[in-house]
């Protein structure tokens, strides 16, 4: 190779490395916009590189006056050092993408997507409620006992970490209704929801350990306001299904057949001693140094036929004593506690449908609404069925927005069934009907409006009209 030549050749690798060393001190504007991008400079790069070399095998070092082509060697090694800085350092702005995984919401859901490390998400709902009606008076000092009402509902961070590609930990801390006791109205609180690691070993059984979500219903697991209709979660799964429900425990998860997965879990019983006329709700433990004298068992199957997309149906089931080995009005009761639950869902073009419905039975209820002077049901069930259409495309074509007004019909029962010489309270007896809209103009924000009629068997409940958003991150 002539001299002038390995000259050009100094010349040419002067120009990329000062093009590299221009890029590396660029603003951020200037950056690579996508992993693809960043991958397309250094394959260029690199191909440079690979002709220089080869370039220099044809070249005998001998014969090349001045050492040039040692220059060259140094020049590309450093020019390759640059090129990997480049491959590992440069941060680029990746596209998330937002889906449920393992049974979590999408936003909870981040950390399966990352390599390693660090995954931060969340979420945060707010609303502006409208009592129709007063029904309940005001209190000694003159306010209404139900007024109208604007609140901070929630603001939930997701932290979550993966160690290795088989071990991660994931977690939700909820603040909820903007302040706790000693600051502002005092009225909310500051929770963990769940956190847990997951043991990956293998598609059909992995292994999940800490606080747990339980796997009953839709919106226990997937509570994130885009992906339920109106600004209150469903009373069936609040009343029925204890949502949000958590507790401590252990259990596997995985998927037997292609789109047939399950999740079951041990976990620490429920506490009968705070079960009521209104149902199991207060029984929740939720991991705050909890009682598990008494442990129960949860398991879920869904399944997603290939054949019919769109559709989903699954079911789950709670069995466990909630005594505690404690005494209720001077008498130890197990309190075996069950409850079952059925849904489906289809999702098809605009369309979305959901139904589920639920049953529960307590044991030993006569000894508790003995020892809590109140009514506690034996029995309890609720269903509830909704249906919501995108309308948008209709107004305005190839739109990426979302419009969508819906409906939803509620029946629950907490005493479906008093215990031997206790009377019912029809007043638990409900039907609710529900009218809304839900708007997003992306798909990580949500604006909803809804009214909801209530209906007792006996007694009166006021109405309400909402009106808030979400968000996820």
């Amino acid at each position: 190779m002539s001299h002038t030549k390995i000259q050009m050749q100094c010349f040419q690798l002067t120009l990329v490395a000062g093009l590299l060393a221009a890029a590396s001190t660029a603003s951020a504007l200037d950056k690579p916009q996508t992993m693809e991008d960043m991958w397309k400079i250094i394959q260029a790069q690199q191909k440079q590189i690979d002709e220089m070399k080869t370039a220099m095998q044809a070249a005998p070092t001998q014969t090349v006056a001045g050492g040039d082509v040692k220059k060259l060697e140094r020049k590309t090694d450093v020019l390759s050092q640059e090129v990997e800085k480049l491959r590992t350092n440069l941060t680029i702005p990746d596209e998330v993408q937002y889906k449920s995984a393992y049974g979590l919401g999408p936003a909870a859901s981040k950390v399966y997507q990352v390599g390693k490390g660090l995954s931060i998400g969340g979420y945060g709902e707010a609303n502006y409620q409208v009592r129709v009606e007063d029904q309940e008076g005001r209190t000694a000092n003159g306010k209404l006992k139900n007024p109208d009402n604007a609140d901070l509902e929630r603001m939930v961070i997701y932290a979550g970490y993966k160690f290795t590609d088989n071990i991660l930990f994931n977690s939700e801390i909820e603040f909820e209704h903007a302040s706790v006791e000693g600051s502002g109205n005092g009225n909310g609180d500051v929770s963990v929801e769940f956190a847990a690691l997951d043991f990956f070993i293998d598609p059909m059984a992995n292994v999940r350990a800490g606080m747990v979500l339980i796997p009953m219903g839709f919106v226990n697991q997937i509570h994130e306001p885009p992906f339920y209709f109106g600004n209150n979660r469903p009373e069936v799964e609040r009343q029925i299904l204890p949502s949000t429900w958590r507790e401590v425990g252990v259990g596997l998860f995985g998927e037997i057949l292609p789109n047939l997965t399950y999740t079951t879990y041990v976990v620490n019983g429920m506490d009968a001693a705070d079960f009521s006329s209104s149902g199991i709700r207060s029984g929740r433990q939720k991991g705050a140094q909890a009682t598990a004298e008494s442990l129960a068992f949860v398991g879920r199957v869904d399944y997603a036929p290939a054949v019919l997309p769109g559709i989903s149906v699954g079911g789950s089931a709670y069995l466990g004593d909630s005594g505690q080995n404690q005494e209720y009005a001077g008498q130890k009761a197990d309190v075996f506690t069950q409850l079952y639950e059925a849904h489906v869902q289809w999702k098809y073009r605009g369309l979305e449908f959901r139904t589920l419905g639920s049953w529960g039975h307590i044991d030993d209820a006569g000894v508790l609404s003995k020892a809590k002077n109140q009514t506690i049901g034996e029995e309890n069930y609720g269903w509830y069925s909704e249906v919501g259409y995108d309308i948008l495309p209709w107004i305005v074509p190839e739109t990426t927005q979302y419009l969508a007004p819906f409906f939803r019909f509620e029946h629950l029962d907490t005493i479906a069934s008093a215990p031997d010489g206790y009377e019912d309270d029809e007043t638990k007896d409900r039907e609710i009907y529900q009218i809304g809209l839900q708007y997003k103009p992306i798909p990580n924000v949500v604006i909803k409006a809804d009214y909801r009629n209530f209906k007792a068997k006996k007694g009166t409940l006021p109405d309400d009209f909402n009106l808030g958003f979400g968000f996820i991150f």
